[in-house]
This record gives structure tokens, sequence and C-alpha cells, in this order.
């Protein structure tokens, strides 16, 4: 499974004492295909190329260029000099390697599997930290999962009944639906498309270069 292969794999010694920013931004990852199948940590990510098990994919004005790990250190060099805003970057003891938005898995063909799952963290994300009554954000902290029909009436725990709302909100609700507590939803809950936390990312401007590489019919990756 792509989740034991990209788990499995340490990142290189000297990567770790790099620049903590660096380690955690986030890379798409796709298949020997070029599906998309899993976003993982830049730390990840460089113990796959260190272990040539991926190779880089650089998209740049609608163009694409594969590098393995060794041309990528080099490119960085240069990206380094004439464009570092436009990278994170992770210090080794040697050089600075710019983090790759994407890299492809060189012998790992098979496709992710179909839906997002239901979870607290992508509810947060489909809602966006908004508590779906009083239409206010919130920090995680002080949101919870609310049933739209309660479980004492018998609502289920799907996409479609599950909101998020604050305490304050939940409090006044209750174990009564929207209708009984005079109250409204601000958003219809639905079943989100894609990983909702990918939708956010894709609202950075430094991960545009994922978009040209979603595609609906297997876009449901999850955050790792």
């Amino acid at each position: 499974m792509i989740g034991a292969v990209v788990g499995s794999v340490p990142a290189p010694t000297a990567l770790d004492a790099g620049l903590g920013d660096g380690l955690n931004a986030k890379v798409l990852v796709l298949n020997k295909l070029y599906v998309a199948v899993r976003v993982i940590s830049a730390k990840h990510a460089f113990g796959l190329l260190a272990r040539d098990a991926a190779e880089v994919i650089h998209a740049d004005d609608g163009t694409y260029a594969n590098y393995d790990f060794e041309s990528w250190t080099e490119v960085s060099e240069l990206r380094k000099e004439f464009e570092p805003e436009k990278h994170d970057w992770v210090r080794t003891v040697r050089l600075d390697i710019a983090v790759p938005r994407i890299i492809r898995l060189l012998g790992y063909d098979r496709l992710p599997t179909q839906g997002v799952k239901l979870n607290r963290r992508n509810l947060f994300a489909r809602d966006r930290n908004r508590c779906q009554y009083c239409g206010n954000l919130f920090p995680t902290s002080e949101l919870s999962i609310d049933h739209v029909l309660p479980r004492s009436q018998g609502g289920p725990d799907t996409w479609e009944n599950l909101v998020c709302a604050c305490v304050r909100c939940n409090a006044r609700k209750g174990g009564r639906t929207p209708a009984q507590a005079r109250m409204r939803l601000v958003t219809k809950p639905v079943r989100p498309k894609r990983n909702p936390l990918i939708s956010l990312k894709l609202g950075h401007e430094k991960y545009a270069s994922w978009k040209a590489f979603l595609d609906e019919a297997y876009w449901t990756v999850e955050l790792r």
C-alpha cells in the first residue's frame, strides 16, 4: 500500500537538522501513471527521493520537468540564487534544497481509494472553522460537531447530518432539530467531492501547480 511505502522510508539524517518549516511543507505525490494519490510532508518526500523511490516533477508556466534527487539539488542552487522566495527550503550540512511541490513514485501504479474520510479534521475543513448556526469563525479548540438531526431522534453520523457548531450554539440547540430550536443552518451540509483540506491548500499560491494533476475521479487523498 502507498501508506506503507511512504511511512517506511525515513528521511536522510542530515535533513533532520534542517529548517523545521521546510520539512513540514506539503508535497503532492503522484503514482507512476501521474495520478495524484496522497499529500505528504517534505520530510517524507525527501526520504523517498534519497532512496530513488521517487522523482521531482516541477511545473512551471504549463511545462513540466522531471528531476532525480541529485539533479534537483543542482537546480536548487540556481533557484536559491534567482527565485528563493518561490520555494520552501531545507538546510542540510552541505547545501540548501528547495522543497519540491510534486513528486512521482517510480514503482507504484495503484489508484487511490474512492471516498473522503469522515472525521473531525475534515469536517472542520469543510465548514472552514465556521459555526454553521451563528456564522462566526472559531479556532478548532472552540468548535464542536453537532448532529443536525440529533442522535436521540435517530440522526446518523454522516456528512449530510454533521456540522461545526460553537459551544454556545451547540448548547442552545441541545437535543433538538434546528427547526425545533428556531435556528437556521448557514450552509446545507453535503459530502465533499474532494478532500476539504486539499481545497484549503489550493487557495494558497504556492500550491497552484497541484491543480494540473487533480482529477475529480480520483482525487480523494488524505493528508498525512
